[in-house]
């Protein structure tokens, strides 16, 4: 039997970007929830989320894959960066081949199926980004840390509700 050891660790939270803030704002009690500001509330009855505030995607990637990336993959990628390098793990010194990627995600980029949804209906078919599709597929968050870190093995997105956690292990 072959065993999987997680070995370091990434967090992009509304508490917290980075593992050591997330982990200060934990053992201060602090909590991510606010006035939701990613779009506008009115006619809903919430107003509040837990949302990741102070996020710039230049901090953690080049600014042109960024553009190419939904936030929930921008998300995924810096966390992963984070967890290879405190895990200590040099992919030059590793076969690529045998590192695998497995994030759970239950959903891809909604924004971006809203927005093109809107430019279907309002300028027509013509005028939909040919890029919809990776965009807002959730499996594009495994495909951009794989593509990130240079991992050609096992690329995957494991979907399983409260379950995805203990699925991709698991798999691992």
């Amino acid at each position: 039997m072959r065993r999987v050891v997680v070995t370091g660790m990434g967090a992009v939270t509304p508490i917290g970007i980075g593992v050591e803030n997330f982990w200060n704002s934990v053992k201060e009690k602090r909590t991510g929830f606010d006035k939701i500001t990613k779009f506008d509330t009115t006619g809903f009855k919430a107003s509040l989320a837990a949302e990741i505030k102070d996020f710039d995607p230049k901090e953690f990637m080049d600014f042109k894959a960024a553009r190419r990336m939904e936030l929930f993959c921008q998300y995924a990628v810096a966390a992963a960066a984070e967890a290879m390098k405190n895990a200590g793990i040099d992919m030059e010194k590793e076969d690529p081949y045998r590192v695998g990627v497995i994030i759970g995600s239950g959903i891809g980029g909604l924004s971006s199926m809203e927005k093109e949804h809107e430019k279907i209906i309002t300028k027509g078919p013509k005028r939909v980004s040919p890029m919809l599709i990776p965009l807002m597929i959730s499996n594009m968050a495994a495909g951009n840390v794989a593509i990130d870190l240079g991992c050609k093995g096992k690329c995957t997105d494991v979907v399983t509700a409260c379950a995805t956690g203990s699925n991709s292990i698991g798999d691992a």
